[in-house]
């Protein structure tokens, strides 16, 4: 989990303190998550800058910008594409791998045996 270190005003820090106290979180961290959390959930267009921005320097896949995005991997090429991102094609590395790997093995097929079927021959 990432750490980060901020700033903000002493009255934010007052509510955020007392709301801990009154048991509404369990502890700051826990509160603070909460509301980037809820941020992101309430602002789809800045959750999707967000995805965009980090797809476009390279700081993660189409798959991680899709579920950052919270979309499909289709619908996020159509918006890197709108956002005039070029897409990069092709495995990063070896996460970008596993992910693909992951990916594949969610795949659903139909049930039929494809040895089952007659050989087109013309």
């Amino acid at each position: 989990m990432a750490r980060i270190t901020g700033s903000y005003p002493d009255d934010l820090d007052l509510l955020i303190e007392g709301a801990v106290e009154a048991g509404v979180f369990g502890g700051k961290s826990d509160a603070l998550r909460e509301f980037v959390r809820e941020y992101f959930e309430d602002h789809e267009n800045e959750r999707i800058a967000a995805a965009v921005a980090l797809y476009e320097r390279e700081r993660i896949t189409l798959g991680d910008a899709a579920r950052l995005a919270d979309v499909d991997r289709w619908t996020m090429r159509d918006i890197l594409r709108e956002h005039g991102v070029a897409l990069r094609l092709g495995l990063v590395d070896e996460d970008d791998a596993a992910d693909e790997i992951e990916a594949a093995r969610e795949l659903e097929f139909d049930d039929r045996d494809s040895s089952d079927e007659e050989p087109h021959v013309k």
